[in-house]
């Protein structure tokens, strides 16, 4: 496939022009003109390169990319190895932050509802059609400790829980990755939990003034999901080669 092609029908379909971000969405390293088989990743880490490069991927298309707004500019050191190695073996670096995290089908907050047994039912900004965070329904209450034990079985590992709420939750807000902020935005909606990936020391805190139950569940964890169903589409939508590769990262 036409590698401006893809772009174009990635950059329309994640509505990547729509969202202010705090790096570039779409391709970020310049490959080959034709595109026929991918690695899907969350981060584009020397090992997921290293990955593409031994599978003779013409792209990786990931979440979290390069040239992130503040960090240095000067091409050095790990930075200077990443991009000698796409450079080197002509692969494109596609990369969608906020509009892989916000996509109605295969963002990372519809894919983790989807796989928690989560309806959503709308944003944690209301009115705001690019809400980064949700809200969303369980079918019927269940108690907090078999809804943490859930989170711990579909993502492979214990969740930091705090109990600041009531036992039975039926709504969840949810936002994936470094979003512990969101927190005040959730207890303000009338959530029973918020969940998302990172915590901060102040998170406890709030959680326990504002009487909200949380869970941290891994940044890297609760964002595998959301690549992983964009690569699942464009093998189905073109017939092209994908492969979602887990670099686990602990974080």
């Amino acid at each position: 496939m036409n590698t401006k092609k893809l772009l174009n029908y990635l950059n329309t379909y994640l509505s990547a022009n729509k969202i202010k971000d705090y790096c570039p969405n779409g391709l970020q390293v310049e490959g080959g003109e034709n595109i026929q088989r991918i690695i899907t990743g969350v981060t584009a880490s020397q090992a997921l390169i290293d990955q593409a490069v031994e599978q003779k991927a013409d792209a990786i298309i990931v979440h979290h990319g390069y040239f992130w707004k503040g960090e240095p500019a000067q091409v050095v050191g790990m930075k200077k190895n990443r991009l000698k190695t796409l450079l080197e073996n002509d692969i494109n670096l596609i990369a969608y932050h906020l509009p892989l995290d916000v996509h109605p089908e295969v963002g990372n907050n519809a894919q983790l509802a989807q796989l928690l047994g989560l309806t959503i039912t709308g944003g944690m900004t209301p009115g705001d059609p690019m809400s980064v965070g949700n809200l969303a329904e369980l079918s019927s209450p269940v108690q907090l400790d078999d809804f943490a034990k859930l989170v711990a079985q579909k993502l492979n590992r214990d969740p930091l829980v705090e109990a600041a709420g009531k036992n039975e939750i039926k709504t969840v807000a949810l936002c994936t990755g470094g979003a512990q902020d969101f927190i005040d935005q959730a207890a303000l909606l009338g959530a029973d939990l918020y969940i998302t990936g990172e915590v901060s020391e102040r998170t406890i805190l709030s959680a326990r003034e504002l009487g909200i139950n949380f869970i941290a569940a891994g940044h890297h964890a609760t964002e595998r999901y959301g690549v992983k169903a964009l690569g699942e589409h464009l093998a189905k939508e073109f017939k092209l080669d994908v492969a979602f590769i887990d670099i686990d990262n602990p974080a």
